[in-house]
């Protein structure tokens, strides 16, 4: 009260004593303050809600883009990492020199983190690939929402084993997916809409991860709805190790006949993978190396995507392993080694049997800050037989790229890059023109012996 009087007595004091204006009365100058006071109130909630509520935004991306051309300087078709008959089975050769698609991500974030400790996480994934190396696209875009989702951290609720878990939602690529970069080839892809639990201390050297995704094979051609298969997973990571179980349902998966052959789809599905991270280049200092065993069933036959391939028959079997890692020799001199090789059969039709192998090879050499040059060398064994014809021989790749970069001495996987890459790819003669089908399309190899020219630009962030 008696700061309120002061208040009132210094601004009787400063208002004018002219004819001009009206001296306000007592109540109206308490009504003045009384306002004035509200105001401030006001601002200083609105101040320590905004301290308590920090938020920051964040933007990450992929994009690789160049200029494919062969030795006639007629373009490049049917290229890439996956471009052998063994390639819709999911057999990579070495990427560098062989891709001409331009594609991008666009990673926008939001994070949110509360005085009690709390953080919430959203992200958007927009992504697009196309192959024309036009200026303007629109007609050929594939773009899209590949990722929309949310997730909580440090809940104060969560307690015992969840103290340090993570929940989310939405549709996502799952975190703990990993690839080897140079095959343009994921381990293992777990993606879809659903919802989980990341990092359950199921003891001191064991988290664990429990999700369930959904994905959609097409419709249901009686009903008109979505094929659904429903997948959950179990993640374990136990020191260095990593054990992950997942099992999946899709009851509408309904048979189809072709050519008066009934294929049985699989319904059901179980997948296995065990995988070691280790620290160190295969026991070798300066380096890291992952190496591991997938195995599959029924639709957990199709190994890298776990769920995605809705065609796979119901006595589908397959198994694969890779290893593969990074070492800088010295100062000059990087490599990285990769193999992955797959058995599977009964996978589309009964009988069919399908056997491949990738050796790849890249090795970079550094001369300056600014300037390296990276070899690659790529071989692929590949014995198909898809119960109506077979083909068996291998295919070859030799790569050499000049290459720029801000600072070589920043490591193997220092990005941007602007690279110029010469290639020669060949292949077996018993492999001209075989194709094997699966839900993704077939692949079929023309014949070999050809040189390629390559102009690309990568990078991330």
């Amino acid at each position: 009260m008696k700061t309120k009087v002061l208040t009132l007595a210094v601004a009787a004091a400063l208002l004018p004593t002219t004819s001009a204006w009206a001296a306000p009365t007592i109540s109206d100058l308490e009504a003045r303050i009384n306002d004035l006071e509200s105001r401030l109130t006001t601002n200083e909630q609105q101040t320590q809600q905004a301290e308590s509520s920090a938020s920051a935004f964040e933007f990450h991306g992929y994009a690789r883009s160049g200029l494919l051309m062969n030795e006639h300087r007629t373009g490049a078709t049917d290229t890439g990492p996956y471009m052998t008959a063994a390639g819709d089975l999911g057999a990579p050769v070495g990427r560098l020199g062989l891709e001409d698609t331009n594609y991008l991500e666009a990673n926008l974030i939001h994070n949110r983190k509360l005085d009690n400790g709390s953080s919430a996480f959203f992200k958007i994934m927009l992504a697009d690939g196309v192959e024309t190396s036009n200026d303007w696209t629109a007609d050929d875009s594939d773009l899209n929402v590949r990722q929309v989702y949310a997730q909580f951290s440090n809940l104060p609720s969560f307690t015992g084993a969840f103290e340090n878990s993570t929940v989310w939602a939405g549709k996502r690529f799952d975190r703990d997916n990993f690839d080897i970069h140079f095959l343009d080839s994921d381990i293992v892809f777990l993606a879809g809409t659903g919802a989980g639990i990341y990092d359950v201390q199921m003891s001191d050297d064991w988290k664990a991860n429990f999700s369930i995704y959904g994905r959609d094979f097409g419709s249901v051609e009686s009903a008109g709805t979505d094929v659904e298969n429903y997948v959950a997973t179990m993640n374990n990571h136990i020191g260095q190790w990593q054990v992950m179980f997942s099992a999946m349902d899709s009851k509408d998966n309904e048979d189809v006949t072709d050519d008066s052959t009934a294929t049985h789809r699989a319904k059901h599905g179980l997948h296995a993978l065990l995988a070691y991270h280790a620290n160190s280049f295969y026991g070798l200092q300066d380096g890291w190396s992952k190496s591991g065993v997938l195995i599959g069933s029924g639709l957990g036959a199709q190994l890298k995507a776990i769920g995605s391939d809705g065609n796979l028959n119901d006595d589908a079997k397959a198994v694969r392993a890779f290893t593969f890692g990074v070492k800088d020799i010295n100062k000059t001199w990087s490599v990285a080694p990769a193999l992955m090789a797959e058995y599977s059969q009964d996978r589309i039709k009964d009988n069919d049997e399908f056997k491949w192998g990738t050796f790849n090879v890249r090795v970079s050499q550094t001369f300056t800050e600014n300037f390296e040059m990276v070899y690659e060398g790529s071989y692929q064994y590949m014995d198909l037989d898809n119960s109506v014809s077979s083909a068996k021989g291998s295919y070859y790749k030799a790569t050499i790229s000049p290459t720029l970069k801000l600072d070589t001495a920043a490591g193997f996987f220092e990005r941007p890059e602007l690279r110029f890459a010469v290639s020669y790819v060949d292949w077996s003669s018993d492999l001209d023109n075989y194709s094997v089908s699966t839900a993704t399309g077939a692949s079929t190899m023309g014949n070999g012996g050809e040189t390629l020219f390559a102009l690309q630009m990568e990078t991330w962030f």
